[in-house]
């Protein structure tokens, strides 16, 4: 709910960035309209570092919640929580190592799946990106 802010900062550079573009001026000499140019050009442009940025919070959001469960400051017991569990399983390191192993192997692959997960739909809606990689040469 807070951390708008930063993404509202960061939309607006962008759009003051991408507005004095070449591209931009050529689309409005052509006599785009507003909403064609909005739509065709200025969000596609935009979007990139908006994503990359989402992309790393949530990443990184996920892990920090796994920190404060961790510690002891999250859910209450019966509910749980990847970080519960960990917490549980510091006592069980040498005789059970799997009580700390699978917690932490569910942390890594959900951080890794908000990374690529993101990292795929930034390739797939950047402007650049996307010509790149339909002008690549697939083996046949």
């Amino acid at each position: 709910m807070t951390g708008w802010a930063g993404y509202a900062r960061l939309a607006r550079a962008q759009v003051l960035k991408v507005r004095e573009t070449e591209f931009i001026l050529a689309a409005r000499s052509l006599g785009a309209s507003h909403a064609r140019i909005l739509l065709r050009h200025l969000l596609p442009n935009t979007l990139h570092p908006l994503l990359n940025s989402s992309d790393d919070r949530d990443g990184g959001r996920d892990s920090g919640g796994v920190h404060i469960e961790f510690l002891g400051l999250g859910v209450i017991a019966p509910t749980p929580s990847w970080g519960a569990m960990l917490n549980d399983a510091r006592n069980h390191l040498f005789d059970a190592p799997h009580m700390v192993f699978f917690p932490a192997l569910a942390i890594m692959a959900a951080v890794l799946a908000f990374i690529f997960s993101g990292d795929a739909l930034r390739d797939w809606l950047d402007p650049r990106t996307r010509a790149f990689l339909m002008t690549m040469d697939l083996p046949r």
